[in-house]
């Protein structure tokens, strides 16, 4: 009994390692490159503050009042950035829910076939779809992500902040006990 394959003609190239690294490639970066263009409109002020903070971290010269204002805004940010994260979410689940459908008519008009001839051609003719949803999930991972970070570093700043408070009451107290014993 002959293969199903020796009655298709195959006029591709033999497919090697390298060819299929290189397919990988060109097509990630084009996931990567629109899911990074997603995520620079989602995490744009939260990517200007970030560079802000390091930038005065370079310098050592952050003051009090810089302190206070950058922990506001980066709390007022990280408001707007999960607002946003979540829209990305929405964008997600309704590409997840578009995909399925695609994918479950693709199978249901698939007739006379074994099971698994039916899955092959649905996740064919569903491949737009899934890669869109590829783009969607790693963008919402990617401000996930950034997010994680962004509280990360209002938690460090909210402690350096309670330090120079603690040192400063330690300060004023020396000097009010000091001045107390004097008079």
């Amino acid at each position: 009994m002959a293969s199903r394959r020796e009655g298709k003609a195959n006029d591709e190239q033999p497919k090697t390692a390298e060819s299929i690294m290189q397919k990988v490639d060109k097509i990630s970066d084009t996931i990567k490159e629109i899911s990074d263009k997603l995520v620079t409109k989602y995490c744009d002020d939260l990517d200007d503050l970030m560079i802000d903070i390091k930038s005065i971290l370079t310098n050592d010269t952050m003051t009090d009042s810089y302190l206070e204002t950058v922990i506001m805004d980066l709390a007022n940010t990280l408001y707007f950035t999960g607002s946003a994260q979540e829209d990305l979410g929405i964008k997600e689940d309704t590409c997840k829910a578009i995909r399925q459908e695609v994918y479950s008519k693709a199978r249901e008009q698939a007739t006379g076939k074994t099971v698994a001839d039916k899955t092959a051609q649905a996740e064919l003719i569903a491949q737009a779809e899934t890669m869109t949803l590829a783009i969607y999930s790693r963008a919402y991972k990617k401000v996930k992500l950034r997010m994680d970070a962004g509280y990360e570093m209002l938690n460090s700043l909210k402690k350096v902040m309670n330090k120079r408070i603690t040192e400063m009451e330690l300060s004023n107290s020396k000097y009010i006990n000091h001045s107390e014993s004097e008079g």
